[in-house]
């Protein structure tokens, strides 16, 4: 039962994007405002997650809400999800080949990329100091054995698992069939295991 309030929650959304993707290329200024308030955080999580830097994740972020601007340029052949996902998942992996050509590798490198990484969110209760500690370890664990990920493997993990997207989302916007995308995540799940 879950499972079908899910499809028609995800299929109730896709319906509402193109009502607001239809009325922004009528100029509707509301709707433009709606649908970036709609992604602008998921877009900024994916990015984070793929380049392992905050301030790359605003700059990927920014160059993806961008798009909006060029909705003239969306066929509509998909879901709007999908196309602006994949929008950010390639600007994500072009910033950081570009960095991978361009830069020199910093002996403290690991330790920056940490502190750009902005926390999880925590819950409201008060967890205590070992809740807390326990907490920041797991995701200096996850967050670790992401950066080790190759970028195919790290990508249809971040989508899959963080992001929540379904087989055939993570599909459509890395361009996959379904059959590699899972088994690219079997591959990164088994990583994340045996690390």
């Amino acid at each position: 039962m879950i499972g079908n309030s899910t499809s028609y929650a995800t299929a109730e959304t896709a319906h509402d994007d193109m009502a607001l993707v239809h009325a922004c290329k009528r100029g509707d200024a509301a709707a433009f405002e709606q649908l970036v308030k709609r992604y602008a955080g998921r877009l900024f999580c994916i990015a984070q997650h793929v380049t392992h830097n905050r301030e790359d994740a605003q700059d990927v972020q920014e160059a993806s809400l961008k798009v909006f601007r060029k909705l003239t340029q969306f066929r509509e052949n998909s879901q709007f999800s999908t196309w602006l996902f994949r929008i950010t998942v390639n600007e994500s992996l072009m910033k950081l080949r570009k960095q991978r050509s361009a830069r020199e590798v910093s002996i403290d490198e690991d330790f920056q990329s940490e502190q750009d990484m902005s926390p999880l969110d925590v819950a409201d209760r008060a967890p205590d100091p070992e809740e807390l500690y326990r907490g920041s370890e797991l995701r200096n664990i996850l967050r670790r054995t992401l950066r080790e990920l190759q970028h195919g493997l790290r990508v249809v993990f971040v989508l899959r698992d963080i992001e929540g997207l379904s087989t055939e989302q993570t599909a459509a916007v890395l361009e996959l069939t379904s059959v590699a995308v899972k088994a690219r995540l079997g591959r990164a799940r088994l990583f994340c295991v045996n690390g």
